[in-house]
């Protein structure tokens, strides 16, 4: 289920494994809008929901949703395992390393390491 937590004193909405894929533009713009809607400050997503192109950087998926998330302020955490992604990736492997290092989006692997990025 969907909800807003407070994780290490910061309110995140935890988006549910289940349910509509991340595959673009929309529908971060969706995801913003219920998380402003229920006053969460970040959005936690489950990897599972992001499609293959989403870590296929060339695609640009990745960027127009991170954009869109960069443009209303809003942090997004990428929650669970990467690795097969990186592992067949450079590139990924640095955005994902690049990411971590900054404010907006981070890769962790599960909601307590997000909670530590919080109270860190």
């Amino acid at each position: 289920m969907t909800a807003v937590q407070e994780l290490g004193g910061v309110q995140v909405l935890v988006c549910a494994a289940e349910g509509e894929p991340v595959a673009g533009e929309q529908d971060a713009v969706d995801l913003l809008g219920n998380a402003y809607y229920l006053g969460a400050s970040w959005v936690a997503v489950p990897v599972e929901r992001f499609g293959a192109e989403f870590f296929r950087l060339r695609s640009g998926v990745a960027g127009g949703v991170v954009q869109k998330f960069a443009q209303y302020r809003m942090g997004l955490a990428v929650v669970g395992d990467v690795a097969p992604h990186v592992e067949r990736s450079d590139a990924l492997r640095d955005f994902v390393r690049e990411s971590n290092r900054g404010l907006q989006l981070w890769f962790v692997a599960d909601l307590e390491e997000l909670a530590g990025r919080f109270t860190g």
